[in-house]
């Protein structure tokens, strides 16, 4: 029986190649994407999942009122972690201080590059199940040891054993190698994490052993199993305010456990609660994929059944001579179950091609689990479940025909017949058109925060980090040597590049400055005094620092428009303001800039000429040079004043472009998908279109014997289509405002929901939908009338 089935399926397909096409097709693009986004998927949600320690892991973090609004930071100070050991002890089974992610330069030998790595505390290996390849996880407990991760290691050594071989790190301090790590898989929250030195060896650490004002570290715990992350956080909210001075008090820290499962996918908080993160775009892209694969079913349903009256006697027949209603459902999931899983075969193979450019949109590294088991009886099952859904009306629907009725010709399936299939037709195109929609508001909202002034000149504007303090000692040397060359227009030293904002202090006060509350959080960068015309500082009021001798501004303030809106001054040039122990005087106004994220207001922000050694070198290239000709002589002489720094350089401009990839990858991936659902979409109709030209070729050619024109022929089988839409435009346009304009609210600085991106998509959709209807609505009105009328 089942033998049979398959025959009697087979046979329809290749009877019916255009229909079958039509259904492989639409199938299979649907399945790719939702195999894709299958994958995508696991690969969010099991983020971090490779720590043995996963559910039992957190990150100590704080949040404080800065600027009358509850700012939430992974960074605290560094005797917050010896705290909570003494206080809290019996709550953790570890916890490990760590530094952020920072480049160092790690030499061996003749080899030298830079990495990102961390100082940490011994323990950290066994809290994160560092997986061990050479040595052990003990290896920190050496105060002058060092673990590498495989890749470093083979680096560096090759292939030798790398235990007990000496890495010299940043030019200054010699570490041993004692032990190698397996490398940290990309969906993990630590793969940045290329080498890992001793919390011991890191630089002002005894400066800050009690330092409670000084939020630049991270502590990371294992809570111990009779306890839970809510009732430890609850115990240690005011693990900082019982400790720190009053200074920090007034800023009201609450302490607070961020379990590591809520790390990558829960990450957004906004004045004090946590609002989401990715786990948004993860609903919204299983959403979509849903909804694609739904449209690929939907197509095949409706012409299923849209053929419902050349399968009639097939049906009639078989009832008549005793064939059970079950048989012919059986038979016709059968022939789904099969189209199905011949699409799912066919969307393997798309998806293998397409996963390197999916890949590189959501930078991603996902990749068929081809060994995997129980991923392809996963998948397999996905195939014979769509087979099924997608079988379903049809299958119900074909089999309740009547016999009698078929077989005396009285079987007309009527105008009610067609309605299930124009509700799907309608909710295809809704779909459609609110992916076109989101397309053209995520772009719109990218380029519109790209046109945003960001107050400085980012051309030809190169940042330089420096490591080894033999450059440092010899900036104004190596100053000249780059102005010589013709090919720099100016250099400026500053603690941070103009792309990123590494500093936020307090503790500044002016005249008027409010008593209450007392919680102002600037901005801050310290700068050489060539800084404003290296990087093109646009003035409101004031001047730039003077370019006489050394010192000659010391104690001066050039501030952004923000800081002289928060301070209140109507006039701050002049105005004196006291910080640390010195009074300094505004000297200038400059435009806000936008150094840290272009969606968001700028922040108030305070420059001043740094009086230690500032790491970051920016370098603006003359405009009538080439970077291909300039680079290399700022190599040359880096390498002349630094010649143990490997040298490296980052663009402003490229560093501005990244701010926005993640918005603009949810746009290219929006617009795949929305292509996609208008493809699978119009695969439907062109479908319905030709059925529906088929159905109605007598009628035609009576019309066309009766003096009908091309035209109106073709607007005669075209409206009915077009009316479809219509009724999709009206639910998707208000249903697309409302999801965007949600959307938009996650961002300060947002632009509009004008009228003509819903006036846009309706008449794409509109001009789509005639474009696919046309051909054959043309075809079947040049068609010779007296061919269709033959039979009369």
């Amino acid at each position: 029986m089942f033998r049979n089935y398959l025959k009697s399926a087979f046979r329809n397909l290749a009877k019916n190649k255009v229909h079958s096409f039509i259904n492989l097709a639409g199938l299979a693009i649907g399945m790719s994407l939702a195999i894709i986004i299958g994958l995508w998927t696991y690969d969010e949600i099991s983020f971090d999942r490779y720590h043995q320690n996963y559910r039992s892991i957190a990150q100590v973090m704080q949040s404080q009122v800065l600027n009358n609004e509850i700012k939430t930071q992974v960074q605290v100070p560094i005797p917050l972690g010896e705290y909570l050991r003494s206080a809290y002890g019996s709550y953790f089974k570890s916890i490990v201080m760590s530094s952020n992610n920072e480049d160092h330069i790690l030499a061996a030998g003749e080899n030298k590059f830079t990495r990102t790595g961390n100082y940490m505390e011994a323990g950290a290996p066994d809290l994160f199940t560092l997986q061990m390849i050479q040595g052990s996880r003990d290896g920190l407990k050496n105060p002058s040891g060092l673990l590498l991760c495989q890749s470093v290691a083979t680096a560096l050594f090759g292939s030798t054993n790398a235990i007990g071989q000496v890495v010299k790190m940043d030019d200054q301090t010699n570490l041993t190698v004692t032990g190698v790590y397996e490398d940290l898989p990309a969906n993990t929250t630590l793969n940045k994490t290329l080498f890992i030195a001793p919390w011991q060896q890191m630089k002002h650490l005894q400066n800050n052993l009690h330092n409670w004002g000084n939020n630049n570290w991270q502590v990371f715990v294992q809570i111990a199993g009779n306890t839970d992350f809510n009732s430890i956080s609850e115990k240690i909210k005011n693990a900082k305010s019982a400790n720190a001075d009053n200074g920090e008090q007034r800023f009201k820290p609450v302490i607070f456990l961020q379990p590591m499962s809520r790390w990558h996918l829960y990450s957004e908080f906004k004045n004090g609660v946590n609002t989401g993160g990715r786990i948004d775009y993860v609903y919204l892209f299983v959403i979509i994929g849903i909804f694609v694969l739904l449209l690929a079913c939907i197509n095949f349903m409706n012409l299923s059944t849209a053929r419902s009256e050349k399968r009639a006697r097939e049906v009639g027949i078989r009832k008549a001579i005793g064939g059970l209603r079950s048989q012919l459902i059986y038979q016709f999931f059968g022939e789904s179950v099969l189209t199905a899983f011949m699409a799912f075969v066919l969307s393997v193979g798309l998806v293998a091609v397409s996963l390197p450019f999916f890949n590189d949109v959501a930078g991603k590294q996902i990749s068929l689990p081809w060994g995997n088991v129980a991923f392809w009886g996963i998948y397999v099952g996905f195939a014979i479940f769509t087979g099924v859904i997608a079988g379903s009306y049809p299958a119900l629907y074909l089999s309740s025909f009547r016999p009698v009725k078929v077989l005396k010709g009285e079987f007309k399936a009527g105008r009610r017949a067609a309605l299930p299939r124009q509700v799907m037709v309608v909710l295809q195109f809704t779909v459609s058109v609110i992916l076109i929609i989101g397309t053209i508001v995520v772009f719109r909202q990218v380029q519109y925060a790209k046109n945003r002034p960001v107050g400085y000149s980012r051309d030809g504007l190169a940042a330089i980090e420096v490591i080894t303090p033999e450059l440092h000692d010899h900036f104004d040397a190596f100053r000249q040597d780059l102005l010589k060359t013709s090919l720099v227009e100016n250099v400026a030293a500053s603690s941070s590049p103009v792309t990123e904002t590494r500093n936020e202090q307090s503790g500044f006060d002016w005249q008027g400055k409010e008593k209450s509350g007392n919680t102002q959080n600037f901005i801050t960068t310290g700068v050489s005094k060539e800084y404003g015309n290296t990087i093109g500082w646009q003035f409101v009021a004031g001047r730039d620092y003077r370019s006489g001798p050394e010192g000659a501004d010391a104690q001066s303030f050039v501030i952004n428009e923000s800081a002289a809106k928060m301070m209140g001054f109507a006039n701050p040039v002049g105005q004196q303001v006291h910080w640390m122990g010195y009074t300094f005087t505004i000297i200038g106004v400059v435009k806000d800039m936008v150094m840290a994220s272009p969606f968001d207001p700028v922040e108030p922000a305070i420059f001043y000429m740094a009086p230690w050694r500032i790491n970051v070198y920016n370098v603006r290239l003359n405009p009538h040079a080439t970077a291909a000709r300039a680079i290399p002589a700022i190599e040359a002489i880096f390498k002349k004043y630094s010649p143990q720094q490997p040298f490296s350089y980052k663009f402003a401009d490229d560093e501005y472009a990244r701010k926005f990839a993640a918005e603009e990858r949810i746009g290219t991936l929006a617009g795949f998908f929305a292509a996609l659902a208008v493809f699978i979409s119009c695969l439907g109709l062109f479908g319905m279109a030709s059925f529906m030209a088929e159905q109605r070729i007598k009628e035609i050619g009576v019309r066309k014997v009766l003096g009908a024109s091309v035209p109106g022929l073709w607007g005669l089988l075209s409206k009915d289509f077009v009316a479809l839409v219509c009724i999709a435009l009206l639910i998707a346009i208000p249903a697309g405002y409302l999801f965007m304009h949600n959307w938009l609210q996650r961002y300060e600085y947002r632009t509009g929901l004008a009228w003509w991106i819903f006036a846009s998509a309706a008449a794409g959709a509109l001009f789509i939908t005639l474009a696919t209807v046309s051909y054959q609505s043309i075809k079947a009105a040049l068609a010779n009338p007296v061919k269709a009328l033959r039979s009369e």
